[in-house]
């Protein structure tokens, strides 16, 4: 049984490598690593070419990410809300990796794959920032190369354990199977439950933009914070009238002037307010006690129909440096 599986494995393993990595980078929880240290195994016993496994492995990625580059060339910061919106992490799935690419520009493709969460949204958050198509394709491959490259070592330097493993497996036939979908689907709970427990965490009241816009007309206005990354306002320059933008620095520099009683409305366009309400939690420990994120975020005010001032652009020296070189 055991030498069967062997031969199934050495005869679709590319193609199994191949759809199971295209899949992992457009975004399914189906994690592809186990895949390239198995297929690396292969490799000391000559079921499988080294060469090829790496070859198909980059140009599953290649595809995958090119997708999400285009998309995100297209349709900017939209996508990477829509694809956090439905992550089983959305909580930091956008802010860190805006935090990335304000840290390391084009050269994020390098250690995307390496850092969870940060593989599908990198390429089309590069791709929304102005990322040249050439620079992409070198940075995504060569990070891609890495990142496939560090698994199928893993896979040949363990190669007489995983053979061990492999063999065991067959012989406990369908029994094995249903334990690796059962470790499948308990991945995806821990995954989901997180989320859940994250999601309850984030709950509190919200201010609707009809309430702020009111408050705005009425000239009892709460002092707005605009707490979204430097990155994501690169990506999208809409500001509410009046919002203080809070940098990279934080928030300690304004909060030496505000009152603990002064009203505070934060804001930033992620998925759940997620930023927002982090924020306004942590501005609640310190004892301010009227905050409260905006609901929607950005994207509620202005699809109210409501006023919006507009960030100057970057200068044009430093668009076209990110553009061609992504530094």
């Amino acid at each position: 049984m055991a030498h069967e599986i062997f031969v199934l494995l050495g005869e679709y393993g590319l193609l199994l490598v191949f759809l199971n990595v295209l899949v992992t980078q457009l975004g399914l929880p189906l994690p592809a690593v186990p895949t390239l240290v198995v297929a690396g195994a292969l490799t000391v016993s000559g079921q499988l070419a080294l060469p090829a496994v790496l070859l198909v492995a980059l140009l599953a990625c290649l595809i995958g990410d090119a997708l999400w580059y285009g998309a995100g060339r297209r349709y900017g910061g939209h996508v990477m809300r829509a694809l956090c919106r439905i992550s089983l992490a959305p909580d930091s799935c956008v802010h860190r990796s805006e935090l990335h690419f304000q840290r390391w520009r084009g050269r994020v493709l390098l250690i995307a794959k390496f850092v969870p969460g940060l593989s599908t949204v990198a390429p089309p958050l590069v791709g929304a920032m102005g990322l040249g198509f050439l620079s992409f394709l070198v940075f995504d491959g060569i990070g891609s190369l890495l990142w496939a490259g560090v698994a199928v070592v893993l896979g040949r330097a363990f190669a007489a354990q995983l053979d061990l493993l492999l063999g065991t497996l067959a012989d406990a036939g369908s029994l094995a199977l249903e334990l690796l979908l059962g470790l499948l689907a308990l991945y995806i709970l821990v995954r989901w439950w997180q989320r859940h427990r994250l999601l309850a965490a984030l709950r509190m009241p919200r201010i609707e933009p009809a309430e702020l816009n009111q408050a705005l007309a009425q000239g009892h206005a709460p002092l707005v914070l605009d707490v979204r990354s430097v990155p994501a306002r690169e990506l999208d320059r809409r500001v509410v009238p009046g919002a203080l933008l809070v940098d990279e620095q934080g928030m300690e520099p304004l909060l030496r002037g505000i009152a603990p009683d002064r009203e505070l409305v934060l804001y930033c366009n992620c998925p759940h307010e997620a930023t927002a309400a982090k924020a306004a939690k942590a501005l609640k420990a310190r004892g301010y006690r009227h905050v409260k994120p905006l609901a929607g975020g950005l994207d509620a005010w202005a699809a109210a129909g409501y006023a919006v001032d507009w960030l100057p652009e970057r200068p044009a020296a430093e668009a076209a440096r990110v553009h061609a070189a992504g530094a």
